[in-house]
């Protein structure tokens, strides 16, 4: 399964998403959606970034400023099946 793939799936979740993201608002948290269990969870943005690899913090950081921004959401979808997690932002 490609990116896209893993947001199509993610994306068909954005009303379940965005619901929860908003009782969380304002700590602004990261949000996960995990394919296998097909649950969505809200995590404090400090303690997912030290669940990462270094890289990974540097590119959740670059990501969660931006989401900051322009009033977004950080998304991540993970396939644990496939040893998969990807990120994008949510409008």
């Amino acid at each position: 399964m490609d990116h896209e793939s893993y947001v199509e799936l993610a994306m068909e979740r954005s009303a379940d998403i965005v619901r929860l993201y908003l009782q969380f608002a304002e700590k602004q948290p990261v949000m996960l959606y995990d394919v296998q269990d097909g649950k969505i969870y809200a995590y404090p943005y400090v303690d997912f970034k030290a669940e990462l690899s270094a890289g990974s913090q540097d590119i959740l950081k670059d990501q969660y400023e931006e989401a900051v921004r322009e009033e977004k959401i950080v998304v991540f979808v993970r396939d644990n099946e496939k040893q998969k997690l990807i990120s994008f932002c949510l409008a």
